[in-house]
Parts: structure tokens; sequence; C-alpha cells
């Protein structure tokens, strides 16, 4: 790594740079002062050496700061989780509903804080919450006698869960050309604005006809940020599934696969029990587990991912 004067301008390395400027200074003064004399020189290439292996250290220290803040930049400031009914009709319905509030307690119980974006979407900041929830995207299916169930069958419904990482810098740069870009007046808490002012915003991104809304801002502004961050997250998982799809003899050490087409665990009223595939393991007073009580899945899933993992889920 080659020294750069725009480190100055970082606050956390401007202290670094001074001392390896200051350092710069000094063997340009002890050549000067040795002059051609000999013993001088020797004396000043000594020093030099010792003030060279000081920059070295200097530059290794501010690589690892910069390093350091390219991670903490990259890192997830929130997530959004959207959930999408699947196979079963108004049962499906219902359970993604119930997937939602579950998720929603969970975050409430860990003190972070939850937006609700639509009737199927959430979002979640915190420090902590994209790790602890990076591995529930994937479809979950539920087994249990609907209420509107007259004959006592068990039905079978499933759905869906994305997880969606927004970063405060995102991993992928979208090309303003490639957006469609729609306004329309917003519904909902705003005040006497709503329904004057065009604030809610919807992005088509035309390459992968990927569609996002936003109208959970109060300004046109501020709804096309969120609209752009939730792009990008959708961008990034969809590479993410595209990259699993072409390494797939790979997946078999990886928990988190990011496919939302992977059938991931399965909620049995009957049995009371809970079993994510992917894992192997199951876990009972499943009412409980539906009011958010989570953090035994959590940690688990944390623990296998660790370890190594299973990547395919295989039901049971």
């Amino acid at each position: 790594m080659d020294y750069s004067p725009e480190f100055k301008k970082n606050f956390a390395t401007a202290y670094l740079a001074e001392e390896y400027e200051r350092l710069a200074r000094e063997v340009e003064e002890s050549v000067a002062a040795a002059g051609n004399d000999a013993d001088l020189l020797q004396m000043a290439e000594e020093d030099i050496t010792r003030i060279k292996a000081r920059q070295d250290d200097i530059l290794v220290e501010i690589e690892r700061i910069l390093a350091k803040e390219k991670e903490e930049e990259s890192k997830p400031t929130a997530l959004v989780l959207e959930f999408r009914a699947g196979a079963g009709g108004d049962e499906a319905t219902l359970f993604a509903k119930e997937l939602k509030e579950m998720y929603q307690k969970y975050a409430e119980m860990q003190g972070w804080q939850v937006r609700t974006l639509d009737d199927l979407t959430i979002e979640i900041g915190g420090a902590q919450a994209y790790d602890a929830l990076k591995y529930e995207t994937g479809v979950h299916r539920v087994q249990r006698v609907p209420l509107t169930e007259k004959s006592g069958r068990i039905h079978t419904s499933t759905a869906s869960v994305a997880v969606l990482p927004i970063r405060a810098k995102p991993k992928f740069e979208i090309n303003p050309t490639d957006i469609d870009m729609e306004f329309s007046r917003s519904g909902g808490a705003g005040g006497q604005n709503v329904n004057k002012v065009e604030t809610a915003v919807r992005l088509i991104h035309r390459p992968t006809g990927i569609d996002v809304r936003s109208s959970s801002e109060r300004s046109q502004l501020a709804n096309r940020q969120k609209a752009m961050a939730i792009l990008a997250a959708k961008l990034e998982t969809l590479h993410e599934e595209e990259e699993a799809k072409k390494h797939a003899s790979l997946r078999s050490g990886q928990i988190g696969t990011a496919d939302r087409s992977e059938k991931i665990r399965t909620y049995n009223f009957l049995q009371d029990r809970i079993t994510d595939h992917r894992i192997k393991e199951s876990w009972h007073n499943l009412p409980k587990i539906m009011q958010g009580y989570l953090g035994d899945i959590v940690e688990a899933l944390k623990t296998a991912s660790q370890q190594g993992g299973i990547g395919e889920a295989e039901e049971d």
C-alpha cells in the first residue's frame, strides 16, 4: 500500500498520515545534514532504515483501519422482510400475515425498531438484526386444520419470506437509466398532505423486471431513497441466488443460500412442532414460538452456520 495525502482527510487516519509525513521530513533532514560526510551518511542510513520501518508500520495500520471502515460501511444497517402467500389460498395468506407478526414481535423483544411498510412488508433496524434473521429466507410450510375446515381435514399451505439487507453503501450500483420511476399520491398517516401531494414512489428496474414501491415516508425524496435502498437489496439477493445456482455443488457447506424457493421450515400445529429442514432440528411449543420467541431457532442456525451447516433443506 502506497501513501496518499488523502489519508489526512479521513478523521480515523489523519493522525497516522501526519506522523508518516513527519517521518518523511526527518529522512530529508537527515540526508541534508549528512552532506558528503561518509560517517554522517552511514549514520543517516541507519536512521532512515529505522524511519522507513516505522513508515511501513503506519501504512499497515492505515490499511487495517480503511479495511475495517469498508467492512462497516457494507454491513446492513437494517433489513426488509417481505412475506408472500404461496400454495393454499386464504390459509396461505393468513399464514403469511402470522409470520409477519411473529418476526415483528421477535424484533420488538430485541429492542429493534420496526416499521410497517405495507400489509406484508416490514423494516427492522438494529445492528444485529440482519445477522439474526438472514437465514430466514425461503419457503415456510404450515400443516394444520384451518378454523374454516368443518371436516377436520389437515391443510398444508406455504408462505415465502425474503430477507433484504439495507446497507448504508449498497454493494451494487444501479444505473439510473435502467430505472422507470413513477409517482402517485400516498394513502395513510401523513396529515393534510395525504392524497394531495404525489409522495409515493414506484421504481421498475427494466433489466430484471423488479418492481419496488415505497409510500411509508412523508416526502417523495424519502420514499425514493427508501425504494432505491430496497431495489439495491433485491438486486444483491438476486445476484446471490444466481451465484448459488452456478455453484450448487458448494452449497452443501452453507446454511443461508438466499434462495426464496427453498422449503426451509415446517410448522406442524397438530404435533406442536416446528422443524428446520436444513439443520434437521425441531422445537416444540409452537404457539409460544409464533408469539415471537425465536431465540433458540436463531441461535441454532448461527451455530450450524459456524460449524459448516447444511445448505440443502431436506423435508421430513
